[in-house]
This record gives structure tokens, sequence and C-alpha cells, in this order.
């Protein structure tokens, strides 16, 4: 019989409980050990696992010694602290959820507790894993003869209501293009094999949350705008994005374009958002549109119901954690996202974040000689 891979989970919240369900589908696992100081969220997780144990504290979850690896997934302002005390107390293979951080001030400490680390960390970047994304990725070197522009637009929802409604103010969140932008920068980084020089980005907040109020203070998080990201080998990226837009046939759009061609990823959102009066979801699509000859071809790329009905990420919660338990069970030795890549789409998320609030440019070089 297969030993059975044990896990500590630190939140339980919206995307913990994501976390929760996928975990459960990969044979020989268990959640046995869950921080969840909030008594709604730990409700919902004694329900999805139900054989768990409920820690009082991060330090009684940590002195479990029959554990064999950790899932980050509390509210972004949370992970530096938690990082630092995991690293302290029972270092162990961790996957954390994005953000890595939301203070700049952070980044040091957070080096050289990386640096120092006993075991893998994973950066848990769940874009990269859904399946038209991936199948882009596959192919995209082919489709394009390499890229020079790649453009990323995502159209969607506005943030959902968090526990503590900590999602509605940048100090808590890194800011938009960190909370919810670090995975296309992640992408950027990933698809042109090359570093960031330069950011510009142009963002407000004109339609969501500007009713709303908690403790006196009215959100401040952007709901729209615009990154353009220049990288070291000359290509450059463009994102777009915009919060009230769930109206839409497909949630992410990408488009990645060079001498052969360009291909493209169209991916819808949540299942869950899609009204039932308009029959079945929208699947998937990849198109090839080489240059010549002109032949663009389209590709429906399904998603299994059973892991759309697990997440709201298009199954690659799954697909994430079958690659970690790989690296946790020793079958792969290096995490596919490393430290290094979540700190750095961190960092042209907050590039971004201060070139909307002074409408400058970011050098990201000068910053780093």
């Amino acid at each position: 019989m297969a030993q059975t891979t044990r896990y500590g989970m630190i939140g339980c919240g919206m995307m913990g409980q994501e976390h929760l369900k996928n975990i459960a589908l990969l044979p020989d696992t268990a959640v046995t050990v869950i921080y969840e100081p909030d008594a709604a969220m730990r409700a919902i997780a004694a329900d999805l696992a139900p054989h768990a144990r409920f820690a009082e504290t991060l330090d009684d979850l940590l002195a479990d010694s029959a554990l064999d690896c950790l899932v980050i997934t509390s509210p972004n302002h949370c992970h530096a602290d938690q990082m630092a005390e995991i690293a302290a107390r029972n270092p162990l293979p961790l996957l954390v959820e994005k953000p890595l951080l939301t203070d700049p001030a952070d980044i040091p400490r957070l080096k050289e507790i990386a640096a120092a680390y006993p075991a893998p960390i994973w950066v848990a970047m769940e874009y990269r894993y859904m399946p038209p994304i991936a199948a882009l990725l596959d192919d995209v070197e082919t489709a394009t003869g390499g890229i020079r522009m790649l453009s990323i637009r995502e159209h969607r929802f506005p943030f959902l209501q968090k526990v503590g409604n900590w999602n509605r103010f940048n100090h808590q969140t890194g800011g938009t293009f960190v909370e919810k932008c670090c995975h296309f920068f992640d992408l950027m980084r990933l698809m042109i094999g090359s570093d960031p020089v330069k950011v510009m980005a142009s963002a407000s907040q004109s339609v969501n949350h500007l009713e709303e109020t908690y403790d006196g203070a009215t959100p401040d998080i952007l709901d729209n705008g615009f990154v353009i990201v220049d990288f070291a080998c000359g290509a450059r990226a463009m994102l777009e994005l915009c919060m009230f837009a769930e109206g839409a046939r497909y949630q992410e759009t990408i488009a990645a374009l060079g001498p052969a061609g360009k291909i493209e990823a169209f991916v819808p959102g949540p299942t869950r958002f899609w009204p039932d009066d308009l029959g079945p979801a929208p699947t998937p699509i990849l198109e090839v549109s080489p240059r010549a000859p002109k032949r663009p071809e389209t590709r429906a790329i399904p998603v299994d119901p059973l892991l759309l009905a697990a997440g709201d990420h298009n199954g690659s919660t799954f697909y994430q954690h079958q690659r970690f338990l790989d690296v946790v069970r020793g079958v792969s030795n290096t995490p596919e996202v490393t430290f290094e890549d979540g700190l750095r789409a961190v960092e042209m998320g907050m590039a971004a974040q201060r070139s909307a609030l002074t409408g400058q440019a970011i050098d990201l070089q000068a910053e780093t000689r």
C-alpha cells in the first residue's frame, strides 16, 4: 500500500477551499491539520476535509511532526510572516499562494529565508496550468518563431467578498497589479524567456467598490488599467485589465506574435458564474494563425468537468498540485515555479502599481544596479 502524503493547510478561505477540493482528488493524500482563524471558513473546511484536525495557532500546526508538506492560502499580507515562522519552526516542502509578499520591505528577509530554506518552495501560479494556456506554452515557439509581442487581456468580474474584506485595500493586497496580475507577469517572463527592464502603467479605480466603506475607509484598489513591459531581449508585452466586464464570453485572451505568426488562447471564467439559461459554458480555444500560408486553425481545449467543479481556475489547481506532489515525494527534484519566479512577478506588479500612481515609467535595471 502506498504511503499517504500528509498536508498542513494554512488558511482555508475561498482559495484554500479550492486547494482542499483538488488535494482530495490526488491519490494517497490527506489534509491532516488546518489552521484557519475564521469560524465560518473553518466550518466549510471541516466539510471538505472531515478527518482534519484544526489547529488553534500556526505554532500548533507547525508542531505536528507527522506532516509531509505545507500549503499557505492565507490573505496576502500574512504570507511573509508565515513563511518566516515556517522557516524557523518546521521548514517542510512549501506551496505558497501568490503573491509572495505585499510589502517591498519584506524582500530582503524573504530572500535570506529562501536561500537557507532546506526544502523546496513552490509559488502557486495556477494560470500556467490552465489547459488552454498550457497548450499555448507548448506550441508558442513553433507558432511564433520567437515572441516579439505578447498581449494578455483579462476582462473579468470584480473582486469577490473575502473574510474581513482584506482584498479591498492596497495595504493588504499589495495592490491589484500585485494581487491579481502577478499571474500575468509570471506568464510574460515564462513565455518570453527574458528579464523585464521597464514597466509603464496607466490605471484607476473607476467603477467597483466606490460606494463601500469598511470601518470608515473606502476601498482603494484599482479596477482597470494597462501595463506595458519592455524585456531585455527586445520583446515587449502588454496587460489589459478590466474588472467590470463579467458579461464577456471569455475572461482571458492571450496572444503571442512573432515573425512566423500568431497563437492565441481564449479562456472562459469560472463555470459557476455562467448563466444556466445560456446553455453550456464556453469551451477554451487555442487558435494558431501562421503568416504563410495563411491557414488559421482553431482547436477546442476542453477541461475535465470534474476539475471544473473543483475550482474556478479551469482545472489548473489540480495539475499544479500533481506536480507539487511529485516534488514532495521526490519524483521531481525542482519546483516548476520557484521562489525567484514568484518574487520577480511581485516586483513587476509593484513597479506597475508605482508607475500607475506616478505616471512615470519604472526602470527595473536601475533599481537592481
